[in-house]
């Protein structure tokens, strides 16, 4: 099985690529950490330079929010069908958020089985 730091890394890496393929920009660094069943994903300076001058209002930050949002739902099944590649477990529940103030946003997936304690 895969050490825990590449398989770390290769997700880190292959969500990079995908947020740039998929909504045209990438974050600054990503980051992930596997925790027992869960998957945790740290993206920083995901925010657009037009999101930034958004940000600037409540009504800005939640229309980012709802956007982006929506943009993950829509593409729910390709991040889930890419963990499951990497893991090969299945996703039983993502999760996710995004600060308007920090420009970070945060992805959770859980995991049918303890990835963790399967790989080194």
């Amino acid at each position: 099985m895969t050490r825990k730091g590449q398989l770390e890394d290769d997700i880190s890496k292959a969500l990079m690529k995908f947020e740039k393929e998929y909504l045209g920009r990438g974050p600054q660094e990503v980051k992930t950490f596997i925790i027992e069943d869960q998957i945790f994903i740290r993206l920083k300076g995901v925010l657009t330079p037009a999101e930034q001058h958004l940000a600037h209002s409540h009504e800005g930050k939640i229309l980012i929010k709802k956007i982006r949002t929506q943009l993950l739902e829509d593409s729910r099944p390709l991040l889930e069908k890419m963990i499951q590649e990497f893991t090969g477990q299945k996703v039983i529940s993502l999760h996710t958020d995004i600060s308007t103030v920090t420009g970070e946003r945060i992805l959770v997936f859980t995991l049918e089985a303890n990835l963790e304690a399967l790989v080194d």
